[in-house]
């Protein structure tokens, strides 16, 4: 009977465990430069927030911003898609041809658009965030999760930025025919009511992703940098949002 009650309760520590996340171990956060941030930009808690690291397809947020400033025809076609069109399926499915085009289609062309996207860094007081092509491929574009959040913020100022950040997809019709993309970040449309929202990933960058959502404690600025894979990106960032 002594021996029935201890294995009775090994069997109960055993389900505990594995049932109650509070009691495994929190997750391991492996993101190299990673923070939150409150509205307002200040630091809640963060790691290598200075560190220069390459921001992959995050560098579409900088080139949307450009392109909005330039206020061209969002009805223009240029090719099989309107601008607006490429300006969505650039956000949304972090499109890369869709960036190259935008920015080949800007007013003086592809390298006015990039002195652009510097000079609006420069402009937003980011000395460390500059950019060399419109897709995020190039290692050579670079920022610091401290200045991202300023980059954030900039952002949720263009209505079409947000509007694309609360998409969890888009729909484009072509001819006769609808095509769907979906967004990179997949809990979009989920618990969250998100305001900006950016994924990116080339294998020197790793997993990142930029949020700025609103969660019970707040509005929250997250910035991850150098995660693992785009398999943890995601999990990190909402683990990360939830600090206080």
């Amino acid at each position: 009977r002594q021996m029935h009650r201890i294995i009775s309760g090994l069997v109960l520590l055993a389900f505990l465990y594995h049932s109650t996340p509070a009691l495994a171990k929190p997750m391991p956060i492996t993101a190299k430069s990673w923070l939150v941030a409150d509205e307002q930009g200040h630091v809640i808690q963060g790691e290598n927030t200075d560190t220069v690291r390459p921001i992959a397809s995050i560098t579409k947020l900088m080139t949307a911003m450009v392109v909005l400033d330039a206020n061209q025809d969002f009805n223009e076609k240029i090719g099989q898609f309107t601008r607006y069109q490429l300006l969505q399926m650039m956000l949304v499915k972090s499109d890369n041809h869709a960036a190259i085009v935008l920015c080949d289609n800007y007013p003086g062309g592809k390298d006015s658009c990039i002195k652009a996207m510097n000079f609006k860094s420069t402009l937003l007081q980011l000395p460390n965030t500059k950019f060399i092509e419109p897709t995020g491929l190039s290692v050579m574009n670079t920022s610091t999760a401290s200045e991202l959040i300023i980059l954030v913020q900039a952002a949720s100022n263009y209505p079409p930025i947000v509007s694309a950040s609360k998409s969890s997809e888009i729909q484009i019709k072509v001819k006769k025919k609808w095509l769907v993309f979906r967004n990179t970040n997949p809990i979009i449309g989920r618990n969250h009511n998100f305001i900006v929202s950016k994924t990116g990933f080339i294998n020197a960058s790793g997993g990142c992703i930029v949020m700025m959502l609103d969660t019970d404690i707040g509005r929250r600025i997250v910035v991850v940098l150098g995660s693992k894979n785009t398999r943890t990106r995601i999990p990190e960032a909402e683990f990360i949002s939830k600090k206080s």
